[in-house]
């Protein structure tokens, strides 16, 4: 008997191929009454990009359909029609074919669900919101007309708006605690803000006034599933991250490093969460124009990619991460400046030629300054480099290492000449030096600045900005 079973099941399977395939697709079928004769996209959130997925045309009833053999990754999706959102709904893993339909009327409030359990509540919430915020809009607009002129009937607007965000408090805590398990539960929680305590009194008498920063901080993710990859394509997780690395943390490289640090190891339980906060980390900072913050990269080169958790690239781009690592790491703010031993200007002309050597300059800051007179930029700079060394020599105690970067001597001994730059110029005469390498230049001119130890204090500046960091190191070191 059992054996005749499995043939039926079989040859039903056999006889029905959608079976075989229909849990790997997705089918979102739509209606929208006035649109008609277009084309519209399904799009995608991820991090803070919007990415197009798929794409449908209209019918004259106002029906497209959005369809793949592909299971959609579970998150926020939207409609745009001609760059513009139309409105977003949610796709779960065992949600992928259900329908939609609505007008343009009002996209969320006229919206009917039918094969989806979790877009019914999240539209339920969006449509009684929608509603308090109309309210809402409502008692502002009225309230900038009579802040001015009626103080009473004012002071009745912000009590009311008081209320209304009690009430949107109040509905968003009673719908999670209903539904509890839904992904609209968990994105509603995200959105929201950490509530911090009553400030207490020191033993002085006197209220904590840092307590509300270090609580915030502290509970700064409490909300926010850092480790479920669906909240990674919504327009909360990236907001999120952000707001913790760039108003919560210290704009400097540690501080930056520690936390980032806090945020992959709350992301470390997903691997696409994981992947997206260090690759964030790895690409935002490495293009930073802040000074110092390349050490961010360096740190999650060597920490993440040299050590093999970077899975999302291969072998050869692996390599090149890490090399860029260890190349950057030996040029960083706080590291001895390579050495350099170069030859002046005479070389190429008499065997009498002058060899400097970076490390034994004396001077109490050096400016390590690359550049080629055939190069624009170098031709604008330089002047103003040397009239700033004229002016300041003797106030800082500079010294100029002018790296010439040319393979052509004449042109270079006639503008020196010509400029009268009155420094160290030097050039890599027999190419013993990789100089490009050491000090990462790809492009003219660049200027390094070191202290007496010759320990890089600065770099990339540009001579308008000599002056105020010179008093300013000055000052710290004070």
């Amino acid at each position: 008997m059992k054996k005749n079973i499995y043939l039926f099941l079989l040859a039903f399977v056999m006889a029905s191929p959608a079976l075989l395939t229909a849990g790997n697709t997705y089918e979102i079928k739509v209606k929208v009454k006035e649109l008609k004769d277009s084309t519209v996209n399904l799009a995608d959130y991820y991090g803070d990009k919007q990415y197009i997925i798929d794409t449908a045309k209209i019918d004259k009833n106002g029906q497209f359909v959005f369809n793949g053999k592909k299971k959609l990754d579970a998150g926020m999706y939207m409609v745009v029609m001609n760059k513009h959102k139309l409105f977003d709904f949610v796709v779960l893993e065992n949600e992928q074919h259900f329908s939609l339909e609505t007008d343009t009327a009002d996209y969320n409030g006229h919206m009917k669900v039918t094969g989806s359990a979790e877009n019914k509540l999240f539209f339920e919430y969006l449509n009684w919101l929608s509603q308090k915020q109309k309210q809402a809009e409502k008692c502002r607009t009225r309230y900038k007309v009579i802040k001015d002129t009626d103080k009473d009937s004012a002071k009745v607007i912000e009590a009311t708006l008081q209320g209304l965000d009690k009430e949107v408090k109040g509905y968003m805590n009673d719908f999670m605690q209903k539904h509890p398990g839904s992904f609209t539960s968990k994105f509603l929680k995200a959105t929201l803000d950490i509530e911090i305590p009553e400030t207490p009194i020191l033993s002085n008498g006197r209220k904590d006034s840092t307590f509300a920063y270090h609580y915030a901080k502290a509970h700064f993710f409490d909300n926010i599933d850092m480790a479920d990859e669906r909240l990674l394509r919504t327009p909360i997780y990236f907001p999120k991250m952000k707001q913790y690395l760039e108003n919560m943390t210290l704009p400097v490289p540690d501080s930056i490093i520690k936390e980032g640090d806090v945020i992959i190891s709350k992301a470390k339980a997903n691997k696409e969460t994981f992947k997206f906060c260090v690759y964030y980390m790895i690409s935002n900072y490495e293009a930073s124009k802040v000074m110092g913050y390349d050490a961010i990269f360096v740190h999650e080169a060597l920490k993440y990619y040299a050590t093999k958790q970077a899975y999302w690239s291969d072998e050869s781009q692996v390599k090149k991460v890490v090399d860029r690592g260890h190349q950057l790491d030996s040029i960083l703010i706080g590291k001895p400046a390579p050495e350099l031993i170069m030859q002046d200007t005479l070389v190429g002309l008499t065997n009498d030629f002058n060899t400097y050597a970076l490390r034994s300059t004396k001077a109490k800051y050096t400016i390590v300054y690359f550049w080629d007179p055939d190069c624009g930029h170098c031709q604008k700079e330089t002047p103003k480099l040397r009239d700033f060394y004229n002016a300041n020599k003797a106030k800082y105690g500079l010294e100029v290492y002018a790296v010439g970067c040319v393979s052509e001597l004449g042109p270079w001994r006639k503008y020196i000449r010509e400029k009268q730059l009155h420094w160290i110029n030097v050039v890599d005469a027999f190419n013993k030096n990789h100089y490009k390498h050491k000090y990462d230049i790809y492009s003219t001119p660049v200027m390094y600045i070191l202290d007496e130890k010759k320990v890089i204090i600065a770099k990339r500046l540009e001579t308008e900005q000599l002056g105020d960091f010179l008093d300013r190191f000055e000052k710290m070191k004070k």
